[in-house]
């Protein structure tokens, strides 16, 4: 890493931000993610670092007492946030020494930014996926109820990032209907 601003690898490929994950005292993520702004505008560092956040979910919970449901966002990975920057010294240094950041994950001190994969699959950011199958194909199913069922393609919807399979459920054919990320190419 250099605090040198590098837009292009060696080679001409374009050096792009990527999601990292930071860990941070339970019940600090406002904080942090708020702290890291603040110093982010004043440090004028949005070209590095473009966004922080932290998933968060609705649901609604029967408090005790009470008849009527209440609709509460739950954040869905406490006790982390997701950064999105280009890795630098200068960078690496302005997030891990926000105030209740405990570190980034990764093994040691090395930051692991997070594949398009885990990003689109943990509802950090939807990123536009390229599937490698065609009509017709077989597929595996990675995730969720139809877990490594084997399913063929009957149609690709790339615009939704959606796939129709046709799996045998209970020796029928029954069609579903998947997210890119929740299939995989045989």
């Amino acid at each position: 890493m250099t605090d040198e601003v590098r837009t292009h690898y060696g080679d001409d490929t374009p050096l792009d931000a990527r999601w990292y994950v930071v860990h941070t005292y339970s019940g600090y993520e406002n904080k942090v993610k708020e702290d890291l702004e603040k110093t982010i505008e004043n440090r004028g560092l949005q070209d590095l670092i473009m966004e922080v956040k932290y998933p968060t979910e609705q649901v609604t919970e029967f408090k005790e007492g009470s008849k009527e449901p209440k609709t509460v966002l739950r954040k869905v990975y406490p006790g982390y946030v997701m950064v999105k920057m280009i890795m630098t010294d200068k960078t690496w240094y302005v997030v891990r020494n926000t105030s209740g950041v405990t570190g980034f994950v990764g093994p040691g001190s090395k930051p692991i930014p997070l594949t398009d994969e885990e990003v689109t699959a943990m509802g950090i950011e939807r990123i536009r996926l390229k599937l490698d199958i065609e009509i017709g194909e077989s597929v595996r199913v990675i995730s969720g109820p139809f877990n490594n069922f084997i399913g063929t393609v009957q149609s690709i919807d790339t615009e939704k990032q959606r796939v129709k399979l046709l799996i045998s459920l209970f020796g029928k054919d029954t069609p579903i209907e998947l997210d890119f990320v929740e299939v995989q190419k045989l």
